[in-house]
This record gives C-alpha cells, structure tokens and sequence, in this order.
C-alpha cells in the first residue's frame, strides 16, 4: 500500500514537472499554452477627464471568469475652470488665476472583475467588466503666487505669496509661485470612491496583461474640497478616465 502511494506520488510530481516545463518551454518558443493564470499583477498609466494618474492593481482568479481585485493609484484632480493666463504686469508668466488649491489625490479599493466575453484566440479581444469600492485621500496644497514688492530705495522684487482672493486681483499677480511653497500648509481631506469600467485585454500572450480600460469614478468627500476661488468647494466629483494597463500572469 506504501509502496502504492509512493509510486502516485512520483507520477503525479512527474506530470506536474511536465506540465511545467511544456508551459515554459511553449512560451519560450512563442506558442501560447492557453492556460488559465490564477494571479495577476499590472501598472498603468490613465488620462481622466480633471487630470493624470497612475495605478498598480493585483487580481487573483476565484472562478474561470471571476477576479477579486485589489488597486491603489496616485492621480491628480484639477478643476474645471482652471486657465493659464498672463498678466499685464513686466516679464508676467503664466499662472492659473483664482486657483486656492492644488490637489493630489490616492485611492486604494478593492472589487471584482468579470470577463463578459472571452476571446476565442489570441489575435481576438477580451471584454470585461469591473468595479472598485475604497477610500481616498486628498491633500491639497495652497496656491502660490508670485507678486512685485518695491523696497524703501524704490527697487522692485518679485516674492511668492500665498493666493488671497480678496487681495490679489489679476494684474498683481506676475506668475506662479515655487511649487514647494506651501507644503507645509497642506490639508488632508478623507473621502470615498466608487468605480466602474471596462477593459479590452488584447495581450499576445495569456501570461502578459495589455489592455485598454475605460470608466467612470465617482469621489466623495464628507468635508467639501475647495479648488477654485468664487466657486463653491465640491463635495462630490464624478470623472471619466482612459487608461493603458500592462503587467504579467502566473500560477
């Protein structure tokens, strides 16, 4: 009986090196083995509809066509309104008049992701669905700008500021302050977010992840965020995004 075991064993981890090997060996020379990966892990880079960001998401199989998700990304988050201008002041740059606040924003979620149509070949494409749930961090950093001083002899220099909106009109105002003014008057706004998209997974190999997403995020923030001057601090910001996922498969 002992003797049984040991020989089943034997057969079993010699099949399971074969299959292995065969896997390996298919790849190497460019064959695709069609097998099902149950984990993932990808990085991409999205356009949304107010800014940039990137992300890094890890899947893991729980059925053939269920994943369970699990995602942080980095992003920015502008406003509509925000315009690049020039004054009418000497040697003026450009600066985003009435702007309080730069924001960066992460999100960290998890969700499920489900494969509606799955490609009969590897030259066809993959369809699926996903959706997140997570929170989210905002910090935002007070605008600085750079406005013209006179010393008592009558010389002008140009000193970064904070933006005050009841103080600096348009034409006092000669550029954009340093970005490293005002970090340490950052504020941190906590919040939620929901997401859904689809993604077009068109990978030339079942163990590589590329594929093209598309969606819709919806953020909300309990303490209202404030980005633009004369407009009122939003608590909830919806943003549709565009984004290129690439990343890899494995057992």
């Amino acid at each position: 009986m002992k003797r049984c075991f040991s020989y089943s064993f034997i057969l079993l981890f010699l099949s399971f090196l074969g299959y292995s090997q065969s896997t390996s060996q298919a790849l190497a020379s460019g064959q695709d083995p069609n097998v099902l990966y149950r984990n993932e892990m990808s990085f991409g880079i999205f356009a949304h509809s107010r800014g940039l960001g990137i992300n890094w998401m890890r899947a893991k199989h729980v059925t053939g066509t269920r994943k369970r998700l699990l995602e942080v990304e980095a992003l920015n988050m502008k406003h509509p309104k925000e315009i690049k201008i020039s004054s009418n002041t000497d040697n003026s740059k450009r600066f985003i008049y009435g702007k309080l606040n730069s924001i960066l924003m992460f999100r960290a979620g998890v969700g499920y992701q489900t494969t509606i149509f799955k490609r009969s070949d590897r030259k066809s494409v993959e369809i699926r669905t996903s959706y997140y749930l997570g929170g989210s961090l905002a910090f935002a950093k007070p605008n600085y700008i750079l406005v013209y001083r006179e010393t008592s002899a009558g010389d002008k220099f140009q000193q970064s500021t904070k933006y005050d909106p009841e103080v600096h009109t348009i034409d006092s105002i000669s550029g954009k302050g340093p970005l490293v003014d005002g970090m340490s008057e950052m504020k941190v706004y906590p919040g939620l977010y929901a997401k859904l998209n689809l993604s077009f997974e068109y990978a030339p190999y079942s163990n590589k992840v590329k594929a093209i997403e598309t969606g819709v995020i919806f953020d909300y923030f309990p303490k209202a965020l404030p980005i633009m001057a004369n407009n009122p601090a939003e608590n909830f910001i919806v943003t549709l995004y565009v984004g290129f996922v690439f990343g890899k498969k494995w057992f």
